[in-house]
């Protein structure tokens, strides 16, 4: 079975990726269900504090991880990417995105993409160029800089932290995970507040099961 990791680290920010992991989990709207598990993964096995306050217990490790099980790495915001403690993730971000493994980073883990010369060779995101320069001299992708909600290019997604929704929309995409329809009305709810597309998703959630 193919695994979505998602990676957990202390002042993780609990809404930037709540969107995409809660769907890529329950599949409430997919019209088919995918045989993938999806994982909390963290430098070790001790319990994390989101930002939020919500403790998680990670369910493996990154040296857990397998690039011929992987279907996407998740890497959250967070105030602690600097800590050398979440060097090996993106150690395993390069070697996943190397094999075309999906890698998709939201806010301060965009950053440490960055740094990591991750964002050098492919268009991109954050929470603003003048961030990027600013926490990141190593990077070196600001030519190919886009003031986007959130960017997909290749095996690399980004986006910034006011963007949650737009960062799920653009997971779901590239897994091929709903119809196009049905994802077209999960943005059109989430993303613009729209009730006739929830209605749309209500229905297609009664069809789905």
């Amino acid at each position: 079975m193919q695994t979505i990791y998602h990676y957990v680290l202390p002042t993780m920010a609990d809404w930037e990726t709540g969107y995409a992991v809660a769907e890529l989990r329950s599949q409430r709207y997919f019209t088919q269900r995918r045989a993938w598990q999806v994982k909390t993964v963290a430098a070790t096995r001790e319990p994390i504090v989101t930002m939020g306050g919500t403790t998680i217990v990670p369910d493996m490790t990154v040296d857990d991880i397998t690039v011929r099980e992987a279907l996407l790495l998740i890497l959250p915001g967070a105030d602690t990417w600097r800590e050398a403690a979440h060097a090996p993730v993106i150690d395993k971000a390069r070697a996943l995105v190397e094999a075309h493994v999906p890698v998709a980073a939201i806010c301060g883990a965009t950053a440490a993409l960055a740094e990591a010369g991750l964002l050098d060779r492919v268009k991109h995101t954050s929470n603003g160029l003048p961030f990027l320069k600013m926490t990141c001299p190593r990077y070196g992708g600001e030519r190919l800089y886009q003031d986007q909600l959130a960017v997909t290019d290749g095996d690399i997604i980004t986006a910034g932290s006011s963007a949650p929704v737009e960062f799920a929309s653009h997971i779901l995409r590239r897994l091929n995970a709903m119809e196009p329809q049905n994802l077209e009305s999960w943005y059109g709810y989430f993303g613009r507040h729209s009730i006739e597309s929830f209605l749309k998703l209500f229905e297609a959630m009664k069809s789905a099961r």
